[in-house]
């Protein structure tokens, strides 16, 4: 149903019909009483005539001529009324034929707005809302259940739209493909809209049209081939500094170990054993950088076969358990009872990502908490989810957290969510995120009987 502020019209012109229909017809009723009347007026003069005398007969002949004259002229004013009354009646039925015509264009006209996924608000001069269809509906008041006539102004959550609405009436210049941000039972959806002028038929301003659409699917998209991108630009870079540093690297490390031994002897001052001490130190450290960087350039072949995933999860969660002893945090796992869809997976890669995921929500709850592992299966398609009791990850830092090298620990390099992502995606799955100051929920959705990855 298209809501529409607007009062009902056509009843105007029913009136005007039904007004000129009932004057034919009283002036048809009225006509034939007057040629009634002349034919009774002519019968009294005959028989009038037969009782005067022969020198009044002219005078009634004559008045008897004028009679018959006006009811000449009464017959011919009633045929001028049958033949109005039937003009009458074809108007009454083209009118109704265009009321109906109009009815059903009117109502597919609506039908058709209140099909599309796309909101579509019309406004007046002053930006009052005057009509808005289901989707719109749903978009911006979405906890109303009935609407009555339709509010007058956007939710104040919805200023944006109010906004561009405005610009567009006082500029005259529309505006295409506004996005912000709104929150539906705790999500975050990004809505994209725009508005144009309103005109009728005759070129004249009538208000506005304000159209927006949920697009949070979309920016996902935008967002996950944006990361594609990065990432194969980022691995073949990966694998070039990792070939190119490795070797040098090597020869730095082993003759920084044969310094350290050659000096043992001559007892070196403690300056000296601390210089040492950070060279060795910053020799590993990049020694791990150059790891991540094979590890992350090298996730290109994996070896797929049938992987049970209640055994892969029950053993990573073995790995954590003695961390998250010691952290005081719950750790739990909900299987179905049900056995799971075949999935062709590298078991080893699978393991990398979900460790690194559940090690991440074990550092998001440094005093305590709860980790829980989930897994859901549907149609062609199995879902696994991590989910912690932690702070959550604030929003402007929720959009980075894929990217290689971001982290917000003082420890680590900032490359684990990276490759889980690459793995993830190779093994044609996606890996997404919802976090909140309830926690943070990781969902690795894997596609069921696939039996070669991606490269």
């Amino acid at each position: 149903m298209f809501h529409e502020n607007q009062s009902p019209q056509g009843i105007g012109p029913r009136w005007a019909i039904a007004g000129l229909a009932l004057f034919s017809l009283t002036a048809l009723l009225v006509t034939a009483w007057i040629l009634v009347d002349f034919s009774r007026e002519i019968q009294i003069l005959k028989e009038l005539s037969h009782h005067l005398p022969a020198s009044d007969l002219p005078e009634a002949t004559e008045l008897a001529g004028n009679l018959r004259f006006q009811s000449q002229l009464a017959l011919l004013l009633i045929l001028n009324t049958v033949v109005l009354s039937g003009a009458v009646v074809l108007l009454v039925r083209a009118y109704l034929s265009s009321e109906s015509s109009l009815r059903v264009t009117k109502v597919l006209a609506t039908d058709i707005l209140a099909s599309l996924d796309l909101g579509i608000i019309t406004t007046d001069q002053n930006a009052e809302i005057l009509s808005f269809n289901p989707c719109a509906e749903s978009l911006l008041w979405p906890e109303q259940e009935e609407q009555g006539d339709g509010p007058k102004h956007f939710p104040n959550s919805h200023q944006t739209l109010t906004n561009i609405c405005q610009e567009v009436l006082s500029t005259h210049a529309s505006i295409r493909d506004i996005d912000y941000v709104m929150e539906y039972d705790g999500h975050p959806r990004t809505l994209r809209a725009g508005c144009t002028l309103l005109r009728d038929h005759l070129q004249r301003l009538i208000g506005s049209v304000v159209h927006v659409r949920d697009v949070t699917e979309k920016v996902l998209i935008e967002q996950r081939l944006r990361r594609m991108e990065r990432y194969m630009s980022l691995g073949s870079l990966a694998a070039g500094l990792q070939h190119e540093i490795k070797n040098p690297l090597s020869a730095l490390a082993l003759h920084v170990q044969l310094l350290r031994e050659g000096m043992q002897e001559e007892n070196p001052s403690p300056d000296t054993r601390a210089a040492l001490d950070v060279l060795a130190e910053e020799t590993h450290r990049i020694t791990r950088v150059l790891e991540n960087f094979r590890d992350f350039a090298s996730v290109d072949k994996l070896e797929l076969q049938l992987v049970d995933l209640k055994s892969l999860i029950q053993k990573v969660i073995r790995l954590v358990k003695p961390q998250a002893e010691k952290q005081r945090v719950q750790l739990s796992s909900q299987l179905p009872d049900e056995p799971l869809p075949e999935v062709r997976l590298d078991g080893i890669r699978m393991e990398q990502v979900l460790l690194n995921l559940m090690l991440n929500a074990l550092a998001a709850m440094p005093a305590g908490g709860t980790l829980e592992v989930t897994v859901e299966s549907f149609n062609d398609s199995v879902a696994l989810r991590v989910a912690d009791s932690g702070a959550g990850i604030p929003k402007n830092l929720q959009s980075k957290i894929f990217d290689p090298y971001f982290t917000t620990r003082s420890t680590g390099t900032g490359m684990g969510l990276a490759i889980c992502e690459k793995i993830v995606r190779q093994h044609y799955g996606t890996i997404d995120f919802e976090s909140g100051s309830h926690g943070t929920t990781f969902t690795v959705m894997l596609p069921a009987e696939r039996c070669s990855p991606v490269g």
